[in-house]
């Protein structure tokens, strides 16, 4: 979800608003990220895409190590990755979080926007989203 007005996480991801107000912004998620991030400054937006930026970094590197999406690092990544959403857009349980993995690897636009940062990191992320839901479950 983007927000209604200011400088964005990716401006590339801005072509998308109008569709993105369509599809969720009867929601109460979209009203509260509406909110927070009005009055996000370029430095709030830098701040969000260097942390976004560390996590699927790491989740690359735990591709290249051959570590499965279900590990417990790639887990506490999904985990920490629920949480910034959580912090900078809107409330982010578990199972919306799941939903957002199956967003993640249904869109081709979101798919790619992952495999521009390394391949197979779609289907990892989405992988350990739901695996991380399934802990919270427990």
């Amino acid at each position: 979800m983007s927000q209604a007005k200011g400088p964005s996480v990716d401006p590339a991801l801005d072509q998308y608003a109008d569709e993105a107000r369509e599809r969720w912004g009867h929601t109460d998620a979209w009203r509260e990220s509406v909110q927070r991030t009005r009055g996000y400054s370029e430095d709030d937006w830098a701040r969000i895409r260097a942390e976004s930026d560390k996590v699927f970094g790491r989740m690359a590197e735990l591709i290249a190590d051959g570590v499965s999406p279900t590990a417990a690092a790639a887990m506490d990544l999904a985990e920490a990755h629920r949480r910034h959403i959580d912090r900078w857009f809107y409330p982010c349980s578990p199972d919306m979080h799941r939903r957002l993995a199956s967003m993640y690897t249904a869109d081709p636009r979101f798919s790619a926007y992952f495999e521009e940062r390394h391949e197979g990191l779609a289907v990892f992320v989405a992988g350990a989203i739901r695996a991380n839901a399934a802990r919270a479950r427990e």
